[in-house]
């Protein structure tokens, strides 16, 4: 990396865990608890430095909204900031949109960790926590930079000391809008809040996370709406006995043995749609934790 540009910087993934409604707040946002795993599978972002200013974002892969997060985290930090450096941003999309993987969320945050760093602010971790929390419920947990306990609307994180774990993640083509989940008569909204025994949680509670914890609370909905989540799900739980929608997209997970070699080239199959599937390896922290202090 040059003083002048960052190449092939990653944005990873997410899942969640579970995902519990616990709540509404009376603005009407939705009170929420989950374990969030970080992902080896990444969009990667290149960074140029500009000196007039200009904020420009190039797709390398399928084309992304014209406004989409990544500049509107750009924007933010120049105009917060106060700095009259610009940046041309290079984004090669690999994480599926509508997934409910934290690819948008995950994309504005590797560009606010990267502009921090570019136009030389050097701007501490919490400051674009704050920041992140105002562009959307997912940043702050990819500032971070550590699985974590997430509670509220996002913006409260407990890091966790989780094991290495592996899952096998697989999307349907359709896509599901977040606002059509969280805006659903039957979506239930009182789980019962989970209570953790000190600022970390004990041993025993990771080990119950990891071993299938909980549920999706937003999965009944999602699969109402959207047939194929459905057909994904019974999928992996033919395939790997378990799985689990991730988030409020169309994304499932099944956890599957992290020494098992035979999973190396699954799917060993032809998917039964266009669906995208994939082996990944949970992360024990973000790739640019050391990009903050």
């Amino acid at each position: 990396m040059s003083l002048n540009a960052f190449f092939d910087v990653p944005a990873p993934a997410k899942l969640n865990l579970f995902l519990h409604v616990v709540g509404r707040r009376e603005d009407g946002y939705h009170l929420l608890q989950s374990v969030f795993v970080l992902l080896d599978w990444c969009d990667r972002l290149h960074f140029e430095l500009r000196h007039d200013g200009r904020l420009a974002r190039h797709d390398l892969g399928p084309a992304l909204p014209a406004d989409d997060l990544c500049l509107r985290a750009a924007r933010w930090l120049q105009q917060q900031s106060g700095s009259a450096l610009g940046a041309d941003i290079s984004v090669d999309k690999q994480l599926p949109w509508g997934a409910g993987l934290g690819g948008g969320s995950s994309d504005a945050a590797t560009t606010l960790l990267a502009l921090n760093q570019l136009w030389g602010l050097h701007w501490p971790r919490e400051r674009l926590l704050a920041m992140g929390a105002s562009l959307g419920a997912d940043v702050p947990f990819f500032i971070g930079g550590r699985n974590a306990f997430v509670e509220g609307v996002g913006e409260r994180l407990t890091p966790l000391a989780l094991p290495p774990q592996r899952f096998a993640v697989a999307k349907p083509a359709a896509a599901i809008g977040t606002a059509n989940i969280f805006g659903s008569p039957t979506l239930a909204r009182d789980t019962e809040p989970v209570i953790l025994t000190s600022s970390f949680a004990s041993a025993g509670q990771i080990a119950e996370f990891c071993s299938g914890f909980g549920r999706n609370d937003l999965q009944p909905v999602a699969e109402a709406d959207c047939p194929e989540v459905r057909a994904v799900a019974e999928w992996l739980q033919g395939r790997f006995g378990n799985s689990r929608m991730t988030g409020s997209g169309s994304a499932v997970f099944a956890r599957v043995d992290i020494e098992d070699q035979s999973l190396v080239a699954w799917p060993e199959q032809p998917l039964p749609g266009p669906w995208v599937a994939r082996i990944c390896r949970s992360l024990d922290h973000h790739p640019l934790l050391g990009w903050a202090d």
